[in-house]
């Protein structure tokens, strides 16, 4: 008998245990969510306002060296690393690294900087940083113990994902399955999705937008509209490789021929400056979102926009300016789908829509996400290629990947756990 109590009062205390963390985290992670979705929402405005200044005023494309001077002295004035970036955040996940408070106004301030000179960058990147440094932050306020201060820390991550994309379940999976290639951090689930969704009523509260597309035709599953899918998918794998070797390619290229800061993003602003002039366009410069739009909705992309926009960003990025790389990788995705589609015998939008999708998965090795992220933008009219442009991407991308804090866990091509300090190339 007295074991038999014994085993109950150890099952009611376990069960406990499992309440009281999970409210523990409903509490910590709303809260969270609170501070994302407003600094987000502030966030977004921010980038929108100075985004259609740019675009009413020529001129302003020449404030982009002033902004990137005025970028460098900010770090220099905090004494922060222009170095430090999303890869420390990621970093911070799985050590005792710590994210510089002072990270949050810095790459807020810094990001509108370079998007008000017409820098080619996007936002949700850098909201990554921003809900990375505030969950960490946070959670050093409130005293938690280290392993949580990893858990609060995606939490603020998926929560300004969610904020300015209004994607709350790609913001949960994309936090878990971001950090180690191969291996998803299911205790975060339930902080994660709490912190997304409470953030993102917020932000759809004080009138942000969610990112969604129509789409305007959808194949019908067949053996030939499969094939186009998969070799449409193996073009976006080979470009997502091209486009990371560039972006730090570029980067290395400055550091290495420019050792003083102050130069080396002035000269990188001076070439944005030059290229926007010789095409007399505003294409690459900023987030690309409506080049993007016209892709997927209405199918025209010109056949070198991927090829541009790629220029202009490994330009932006490597130089110092800061901002994300994410929307860059639709635009890349978009505009290379629409174009390739229309060779392959796709629809080109529906393609647009593909390409979108599966230079996401590539770059940020993340196919769940991906999956996730397409119906949510998309629907789910066209899972199925999707899925299928998602599978055959996150393989054929190889070990390549934007964030190189990533680890590769285990392999890609078997079932086979690797050597844990495998960074992407």
């Amino acid at each position: 008998m007295n074991n038999f109590l014994g085993i109950v009062k150890h099952k009611i205390i376990s069960a406990g245990n499992f309440v009281f963390v999970f409210l523990k985290w409903i509490i910590i992670a709303s809260l969270t969510g609170v501070l994302c979705g407003f600094i987000g929402a502030a966030f977004d405005k921010s980038i929108d306002f100075v985004s259609e200044q740019f675009s009413r005023h020529y001129w302003f494309i020449f404030i982009l060296p002033v902004s990137a001077l005025a970028i460098v002295g900010l770090y220099k004035l905090c004494k922060v690393e222009m170095k430090v970036g999303t890869n420390n955040v990621i970093n911070s996940i799985r050590t005792t690294e710590k994210v510089p408070l002072l990270l949050i106004p810095l790459i807020f301030v810094s990001t509108v900087l370079t998007h008000l000179g017409g820098g080619s960058a996007g936002r949700e990147g850098a909201a990554l940083q921003i809900g990375g440094a505030i969950g960490n932050q946070f959670g050093r306020l409130i005293r938690l113990k280290e392993k949580d201060l990893h858990l609060i820390t995606l939490c603020g991550m998926s929560g300004l994902f969610a904020a300015l994309f209004g994607t709350p379940l790609t913001a949960t999976i994309f936090a878990i399955e971001v950090i180690s290639i191969g291996v998803v951090y299911y205790s975060a689930l339930v902080p994660c999705i709490t912190s997304s969704l409470t953030a993102y009523a917020i932000t759809k509260m004080l009138g942000v937008e969610a990112v969604r597309f129509k789409l305007s035709e959808i194949p019908k599953p067949g053996a030939v509209s499969i094939i186009q899918i998969v070799v449409l998918a193996g073009i976006c794998a080979a470009v997502s490789i091209a486009f990371c070797f560039s972006l730090h390619g570029t980067e290395k290229l400055f550091k290495k021929y420019i050792k003083n800061e102050y130069l080396r993003i002035l000269s990188g602003a001076a070439i944005i400056v030059v290229l926007t002039l010789i095409f007399k366009s505003r294409t690459y410069n900023g987030t690309g979102m409506s080049i993007i739009k016209t892709a997927i909705e209405e199918g025209k992309a010109r056949p070198y926009d991927f090829v541009m926009k790629t220029v202009f960003t490994a330009i932006t990025i490597g130089c110092g300016l800061k901002g994300g790389e994410m929307v860059p990788t639709f635009f890349v995705g978009a505009t290379l789908g629409c174009f390739a589609g229309g060779l392959l015998g796709i629809n080109p939008a529906f393609a647009a829509a593909i390409g979108f999708i599966a230079m996401f998965c590539a770059v940020m090795n993340c196919p769940i996400a991906s999956m996730v992220l397409s119906i949510e933008v998309f629907g789910t009219g066209g899972i199925l290629f999707f899925a299928i442009a998602c599978a055959v991407s996150y393989l054929l991308s190889g070990y390549y990947g934007l964030y190189t804090s990533q680890k590769i866990v285990y392999s890609k091509l078997t079932a086979e756990y690797i050597n844990k300090d495998t960074k992407p190339m």
